[in-house]
């Protein structure tokens, strides 16, 4: 049997059609006029005869190599977070670029991120995509400016960089308001200590709506502690002592409202009988697998990771200019997942 190299001509012959018109198809060109029969009849003949565009080809025509660098700040080793690479990956693979990881730590030096960030310049990606497990601030390395970039769930704190980071806010009103809707006026909220976007906006959130809904939102009963499950058990067994102890109670994140879960059940109140709780995050293994089923606010993971890969792709192929985002970040909603942990308050 004999063999020989598929060219566009072959699948062109094999289509019925012109060589530009295979070139259109497959090089999905917005502004080519072709019908969608002749559209699947080309991708059909290029399947059948296994062909595929030559990438090595096509860098040295338009310089772009079809490869994204997505550096993670453990991202890939935090469970609720890693969908913001499945959301950047299949948003690549549908406009035909590849994706290549390097996965590093909040806590690495500047001349390490600069390091990754080289490594990935050093194989040609046409762009890059900076990622972070939580929504943070960030000293961006300065070789990052050396091709196009996108921040996500990040912002950089000389705001000089596009972002897409989620509606932190908007999500604690929804949470508040899921509160409110059940018929709950004492409402308190366990923060988070550290000092970072999350902490200040969900708790700006959590005021504002109790005053719009006529409450003293400034008054309202407010812990702190780290946001893990000891932090909302400390946290928790306070909040459960004050003499105006709340009937609904917004938490920080899942796991604060897992160790929320243990404070109130050590002291025999039953949620959400006795209280109603609301967490934040939606981190699938806490939020769907405590009982009750907690209510909380989804983080727009996938979401963030898909809309920076089509905004850089857009930036690559010189349909959008990134500087024109860059002045404040995309903020995208964080909505409400409605479980059984809400309840109107006992009588």
């Amino acid at each position: 049997m004999s063999y020989k190299n598929i060219g566009i001509k072959d699948v062109a012959v094999a289509a019925g059609v012109s060589v530009t018109t295979v070139s259109h198809v497959l090089n999905n060109v917005s502004y080519a006029r072709i019908s969608p029969e002749t559209r699947d009849k080309v991708k059909e003949a290029a399947a059948r005869l296994g062909y595929g565009p030559n990438r090595l080809a096509q860098a040295l025509r338009t310089q772009h190599t079809g490869m994204l660098g997505l550096i993670s700040e453990e991202i890939a080793t935090t469970p609720h977070a890693g969908r913001i690479i499945l959301g950047a990956d299949e948003a690549a693979r549908a406009r035909g670029y590849n994706l290549m990881i390097i996965n590093t730590s909040s806590a690495a030096s500047p001349e390490s991120r600069e390091a990754d960030v080289e490594a990935l310049l050093e194989r040609r990606v046409d762009g890059i995509l900076y990622a972070t497990m939580y929504h943070r601030e960030v000293a961006v390395p300065a070789n990052l400016a050396r091709v196009p970039s996108v921040l996500v769930d990040a912002e950089s704190l000389a705001r000089d960089m596009t972002s897409v980071v989620p509606d932190e806010e908007g999500g604690a009103r929804a949470a508040v308001q899921s509160l409110l809707d059940a018929g709950h006026t004492r409402i308190g909220f366990l923060n988070n200590t550290d000092d970072v976007p999350a902490t200040r906006d969900r708790l700006r959130g959590f005021r504002e709506t109790l005053s719009k809904a006529g409450l003293d939102g400034d008054a309202a009963p407010v812990e702190a502690e780290l946001s893990e499950a000891r932090g909302g058990y400390v946290a928790g067994r306070r909040m459960l002592q004050r003499p105006d102890r709340p009937t609904g109670l917004f938490c920080y994140n899942d796991r604060m409202a897992m160790g929320f879960y243990r404070a109130a059940a050590e002291i025999g109140l039953r949620i959400p009988e006795d209280l109603s709780v609301v967490g934040f995050d939606d981190q699938e293994l806490i939020a769907a697998n405590l009982y009750p089923g907690l209510s909380t606010v989804a983080l727009p993971h996938y979401e963030m990771g898909a809309w920076a890969t089509n905004n850089l792709i857009d930036a690559i192929e010189g349909k959008t200019d990134l500087a024109l985002l860059s002045s404040h970040p995309t903020i995208l909603d964080c909505p409400l997942v409605l479980r059984d942990s809400i309840a109107p308050p006992a009588a």
